[in-house]
């Protein structure tokens, strides 16, 4: 099987990942007038309770199966034999999560309706079959069959949506999307199975491999859904919740765009690692680290920037508070793009899975430490300091574990340029606000601004990866070769 173009892998999963997350953006200013925080935060708090059961009923199947397809991408028969086993795997555990789920939640409660409604998202979970394509770095398939489910259920949500007691049919159009969204993949799946035979199914020999890789993602799992979960349990006003859930929203799609490359990465690196080759692996490590630098950096500045005219705009009144919970939580987006180099793009596929579960469980610690603390106190906004400062113990923790094989100071040396054009752009975005504060002409002349500018210094420091990057799209472009010209 020939490898696929990074590149466009690292677009299709993209596209995916930003679509997943864009289609609620979309709506989103329409739901929080619709909903209201309270309902908001209710669908939040909820949300991240099923997905608990989720998490433990997928039992890190979907991080081991992309690895495991990936290693044998050119061995037809084995590689049915880990999907079918890894199917059936899951469908074993998830079963037992729905028994637990609707014993705890979906008999009697506050929220027991909305919690029988979640159930697809359990259902969605026994179905997901998506590691199998990106194991074998198709990702173009999960985004073609994805994408009229989720523009569909957009559609849904504006037409029959119109009122905050409408909260339950928002739940079942979101649950349905996601069911039906991993139902479609399977259609895919007799292409790579056609005509190949396997021997005896033999599910007790992936159990412990799956546990071992199960570890780190619970780990990572309960790090990134603690702060919903203790706010909404520490904080007896929803809203707190909601106006926590909005800022993540908006963290989370410029995250997607970051770190999806580790997706795309994971069985690459896979491949290598199999393949015993070190000095490649390097090399896409350091490319990783200039491409999370190139995104995370402007991004970053350039939320700060636009928060305050971005918030009323999007999220609508009652929701103010949310620009200034933003401004906290921005620099996750570089703490954690720095994260999804170390621990997913090499940790995991080099089957580091201790050393990437220590670093996480610090986090964790870090996090839960925090948030009782802070929390109590500022409420949404401790939660968000919180964050960054357990992001902050989970990527020095990364770092002093592959101190040997990765160089801090060498990685630090690759930010400089995209640190100081970032810095520019900030200053450049501010400039603007004096032309226009207010409004959305505000927001598009700052980005456009912020563009510009971090693009012309790039371009002056004569940035290799940009420069690659235009190198690319004019080659596509005119299908000539760019070597002479950039």
């Amino acid at each position: 099987m020939p490898k696929k173009s990074i590149t466009k892998n690292y677009l299709y999963n993209l596209a995916y990942q930003v679509l997943i997350l864009i289609l609620p953006l979309i709506t989103t200013p329409y739901l929080s007038r619709v909903l209201g925080a309270r309902g908001t935060g209710i669908y939040s708090y909820t949300y991240t309770i099923v997905n608990y059961f989720v998490l433990f009923g997928s039992l890190g199947v979907a991080l081991y199966g992309q690895r495991e397809i990936a290693y044998a991408q050119q061995k037809k028969q084995k590689r049915k034999r880990i999907f079918i086993e890894l199917v059936l795997f899951r469908f074993i555990t998830i079963s037992v999560a729905i028994a637990i789920y609707f014993v705890c939640f979906m008999r009697t409660g506050e929220y027991s309706e909305y919690y029988r409604i979640l159930l697809f998202e359990l259902l969605a979970g026994a179905f997901d079959i998506s590691w199998f394509f990106q194991g074998l770095e198709e990702f173009k398939k999960t985004v073609t069959r994805n994408i009229l489910v989720r523009t569909i259920s957009v559609a849904l949500i504006f037409i029959f949506v119109k009122k905050e007691q409408d909260l339950v049919t928002y739940m079942y159009i979101y649950s349905l999307a996601d069911f039906i969204g991993n139902l479609t993949l399977w259609l895919y799946l007799p292409k790579y199975f056609r005509g190949v035979k396997i021997g005896k199914i033999n599910l007790s020999h992936q159990i412990k491999p799956i546990i071992l890789l199960f570890i780190p993602q619970i780990t990572s799992k309960l790090y990134n859904m603690l702060d919903t979960t203790m706010l909404g349990k520490i904080v007896v006003d929803k809203s707190e919740t909601g106006y926590y859930e909005q800022s993540q929203k908006v963290i989370r799609l410029l995250l997607t765009v970051v770190t999806s490359l580790g997706i795309v990465m994971i069985p690459r690196m896979a491949n290598m690692f199999a393949n015993g080759e070190k000095k490649q692996i390097n090399y896409y490590i350091k490319r990783s680290f200039s491409f999370t630098f190139l995104l995370s950096f402007p991004m970053t500045f350039g939320l700060i920037s636009i928060s305050k005219a971005f918030t009323p705009i999007f999220f609508g009144p009652g929701f103010e508070k949310t620009s200034t919970l933003m401004c906290i939580i921005s620099p996750i987006i570089l703490l954690m793009g720095v994260a999804n180099v170390l621990g997913n793009q090499y940790l995991i596929p080099t089957q580091r899975q201790k050393e990437y579960t220590i670093s996480v469980g610090v986090g964790v610690l870090v996090n839960f430490v925090l948030n009782y603390i802070f929390i109590s106190l500022w409420t949404s906004v401790g939660a968000c300091i919180a964050t960054v400062i357990s992001q902050v113990a989970v990527d020095y923790m990364q770092f002093r574990q592959l101190k040997r094989e990765i160089k801090f100071k060498s990685v630090v040396k690759l930010s400089y340029k995209y640190l100081f054009a970032s810095v520019i752009m900030f200053i450049a975005c501010n400039l603007t606000k004096i032309i226009v504060s207010r409004g959305i002409a505000s927001i598009i002349l700052q980005v456009i601004v912020g563009v510009i500018v971090y693009g012309i210094i790039l371009i002056r420091l004569k940035d290799e990866y940009l420069y690659m990057f235009l190198r690319k799209i004019y080659e596509k472009t005119t299908g000539q070769n760019s070597r002479s010209i950039i």
